[in-house]
């Protein structure tokens, strides 16, 4: 017969923790959730992308909403289709738009947060243009152009030719939800205002 384990201390020590969290969350109630959510909708490289946004005639919570979808605001990240740096742009796509609108700097390193936040605000910028729709031209910076042009002329994807009732990739259409609703949570909870120190 095995004997019986008494709690040990690291029971304790998760039982007080869950303890805590349940009085902080009662006494600091939506602070603490907006701390919460700040840790997981940060402004980061806030300096850049004012500026980039305000360049491009773009609201910050958008760029800031594409950044932590894209990369996590990781400016090394690199996906499987070879997109990089905190905007995910592929090479292509960001000597296009350097070409086109060219960094302040003169750089051309996809992985400068400089750089890359400018080429992807003018890619975010020519598709906004180009769409006249926040959600259809999000789904063009996520699947490409020539996709959006395609389900815009189905009219079980598009009745109108203008935006999309039905996004055919899963990963589009997760994507689109996932900046619109993150521009939503970056508008509430800085709703313009600079982070706090």
């Amino acid at each position: 017969m095995r004997p019986v384990k008494k709690p040990g201390k690291k029971l304790a020590l998760g039982l007080a923790a869950v303890a805590l969290a349940g009085i902080l969350g009662v006494a600091l109630g939506p602070r603490l959730a907006d701390w919460v959510l700040r840790l997981r909708y940060p402004q980061a490289f806030t300096q850049v992308v004012n500026r980039e946004a305000e360049e491009f005639g773009l609201p910050e919570e958008l760029v800031y909403a594409v950044i932590q979808a894209e990369s996590g605001f990781d400016p090394t990240a690199r996906s499987r289709a070879e997109a990089m740096g905190l905007m995910q742009l592929t090479e292509g796509t960001f000597r296009w738009m350097a070409a086109e609108y060219p960094p302040e700097n003169g750089g051309g390193d996809i992985f400068d947060a400089n750089d890359n936040v400018h080429c992807g605000c003018a890619l975010l910028r020519l598709l906004l243009n180009h769409y006249e729709d926040q959600e259809v031209a999000l789904a063009a910076y996520n699947a490409g152009m020539g996709n959006v042009d395609r389900w815009l002329e189905d009219p079980a994807c598009s009745p109108n030719g203008r935006t999309l009732e039905k996004i055919p990739f899963p990963e589009t259409a997760a994507y689109v939800k996932k900046v619109q609703r993150g521009q939503s949570i970056y508008q509430n909870l800085y709703g313009g205002r600079p982070p706090a120190a």
